[in-house]
């Protein structure tokens, strides 16, 4: 599973508003599965997990993750939203084959880009996209919120996380049906920025994850999360999935970048504040 070469940023939600209906314990626990390969997920065990879905040809198809942060909203990459395209935002996924129980697609209402997102400058790290539904969600066993974490809060190196999604399984590999999810470590914003790693086209509003030349997050993964567990044991959703090298998703010492999450609490909440 791999991300779309291209860079993206957030939209997310507030802590506060969130933390009001629960969130980061999903009903149905993931298996941690501590290996470099990504491996299908425990169905439904990232269940704030989305399928950002286009409409081609009068049928559905994948195109992006992303993260149900509130009853009405979710987030994802700037870069997976055009006007030109017609999207559904798929809830309660785990085998894009089937039609699952508990699963529904939901037409967006509202679409939130943050003000500093320029296109052409997609390196800068400001790109971010909430998305509120037309109707809210109910929530199940496979539809839970993501837990944003703390504003400015920042995970050491070789800390453990998961990042989720139904991209790609290799750089030209297929995609597949179901969810996967992969153990990518955090790389330290001092190792990522080394000129033998990513240099300075990582900011500080953005968190490196993976790195190793075996996993990565690849195309199809963009605006999907990237999942830490606290020291409580309560799921955060730390990164929203950005850019991966254009030598190839798992290119050594070119760790999937994400957006940091708690760089942008404040703009979260003024968001779901004035919408």
């Amino acid at each position: 599973m791999m991300t779309r070469v291209s860079m993206f940023s957030i939209v997310v939600a507030s802590v506060l508003i969130s933390s009001a209906f629960g969130c980061g314990q999903p009903p149905i626990e993931p298996v941690n599965y501590l290996v470099v390969n990504g491996v299908e997920a425990r169905p439904h065990s990232w269940p704030w997990q989305i399928s950002l879905q286009v409409l081609e040809n009068g049928s559905l198809i994948h195109y992006c993750g992303g993260s149900i942060i509130d009853t009405n909203w979710v987030m994802t990459a700037a870069h997976c939203i055009s006007s030109s395209l017609t999207y559904r935002v798929f809830v309660g996924k785990h085998n894009q084959s089937e039609d699952e129980a508990g699963s529904k697609a939901i037409s967006p209402e509202k679409i939130i880009v943050h003000e500093k997102w320029d296109p052409i400058m997609t390196f800068e790290g400001s790109g971010s996209y909430r998305v509120k539904l037309s109707e809210p969600l109910t929530l199940s066993d496979s539809v839970q919120l993501g837990c944003i974490p703390p504003a400015g809060n920042v995970l050491p190196n070789n800390y453990t996380c998961y990042v989720t999604g139904w991209g790609r399984l290799s750089t030209v590999g297929p995609l597949p049906d179901t969810l996967q999810q992969a153990l990518m470590p955090i790389v330290d914003h001092k190792t990522c920025t080394q000129p033998d790693w990513w240099g300075s086209f990582v900011k500080k509003s953005m968190v490196c994850s993976g790195g190793d030349g075996v996993v990565a997050a690849c195309f199809g993964d963009s605006g999907g999360p990237l999942n830490c567990k606290n020291s409580n044991g309560i799921w955060e959703v730390h990164g929203i999935a950005s850019f991966v090298s254009g030598l190839g998703c798992n290119t050594l010492k070119k760790p999937t970048v994400f957006t940091r999450v708690s760089a942008f609490n404040d703009w979260i909440d003024q968001t779901m504040m004035n919408n």
